[in-house]
């Protein structure tokens, strides 16, 4: 097999399987017969080491993620793979742009790992494509963003938290309980957590205005423009395919990270909202923004940590003190 994995130091966050082993899941998902030709790391993704693999008789690719060992895993992202399979009927409403799953093993009996292989979706990464057309035609893409989003969120979920669990009956439960795993998460990384366990404390002490959202409604956790395939070919920007829903979770609309990014500028995304459609603009709602961005921003200092970023992660809690300031 000509196997050409991501060079990466040994001491990386993600470290590629053997040839051996991709060969080895390869024999449990599709039998002796059809051995990988060539398996090609694919470097966008930060968390899984994801792969395009040929195989013998097949005349598409087939993608093939492997999650990190569990024990690399932080508290607060334990098995997102597994998340993400779980999701799959929720997503039922997007299924035509997302990857099928062929086969999908948690058993750690071929590898000490979660893999998962995928169908492989043509198209071109948005970040690479998306620039290739003039600004002018840039919000044809935010516009279909938001159409997408908002049909993802129109799906409701059997309880607040993370789709496969643990769910939680209130949405202050599922927000205290991430912010504690986050600060838990910095903590074993010799991080300062303080201002995250302050977060936590408002929250708590102020509940019932993040329990003024009463219904769980599905989250996308991830949906950005890297994770969106562009025809190569259209004339104006087309989204292809959507990829990595395995941070998805039951919850408010305006925590997900798809509404952040879209509210981050005034630029091209502002036709986001054409086809989304308005947010609740209320004191409270704002209110609840502000425990949102901190736990993303908590999660933000765990990936920069993880990315060896030590500059990134100050930025963080810079950012942070503006969010505890707009809180008190």
């Amino acid at each position: 097999m000509d196997f050409r994995p991501v060079v990466r130091a040994a001491g990386a966050f993600q470290q590629s399987p053997s040839a051996e082993e991709i060969e080895a899941v390869c024999r449990r998902a599709f039998g002796g017969d059809t051995p990988p030709v060539s398996a090609t790391e694919l470097g966008a993704g930060m968390y899984n080491n994801v792969y395009r693999v040929e195989l013998t008789g097949h005349q598409r690719p087939v993608i093939l993620r492997v999650a990190p060992e569990d024990g690399r895993q932080f508290r607060s992202e334990q098995h997102l793979m597994r998340n993400e399979f779980a999701s799959l009927p929720w997503l039922a409403v997007i299924s035509p742009l997302m990857p099928q799953v062929i086969a999908a093993d948690w058993s750690h009996e071929v590898i000490g790992r979660d893999w998962m292989i995928q169908t492989h979706l043509d198209g071109v990464p948005a970040p690479e494509h998306l620039g290739t057309y003039p600004r002018t035609a840039w919000p044809i893409f935010f516009r279909q963003l938001g159409a997408i989003a908002r049909s993802v969120h129109a799906v409701r979920g059997p309880h607040f938290g993370p789709v496969a669990g643990p769910g939680y009956a209130t949405w202050s439960e599922a927000v205290i309980a991430s912010l504690d795993q986050i600060a838990a998460d910095l903590d074993s990384v010799g991080l300062d957590s303080a201002d995250v366990r302050k977060v936590s404390a408002v929250a708590a002490h102020d509940h019932a205005v993040l329990d003024e959202v009463t219904e769980p409604q599905l989250l996308t956790g991830d949906l950005w423009t890297v994770n969106c395939l562009l025809d190569p070919e259209a004339e104006q920007p087309l989204i292809t395919g959507v990829l990595d829903f395995d941070r998805t979770e039951f919850g408010a609309v305006e925590a997900d990270w798809t509404i952040r990014m879209a509210r981050a500028k005034r630029d091209e995304r502002e036709a986001f909202w054409e086809s989304y459609g308005s947010l609740d603009r209320s004191p409270e709602a704002e209110w609840r923004a502000l425990i949102h961005e901190a736990r993303h921003l908590g999660a933000i200092r765990l990936e920069r940590q993880r990315l060896e970023k030590p500059d990134a992660v100050l930025e963080s809690y810079e950012a942070m003190s503006e969010v505890l300031a707009g809180l008190s």
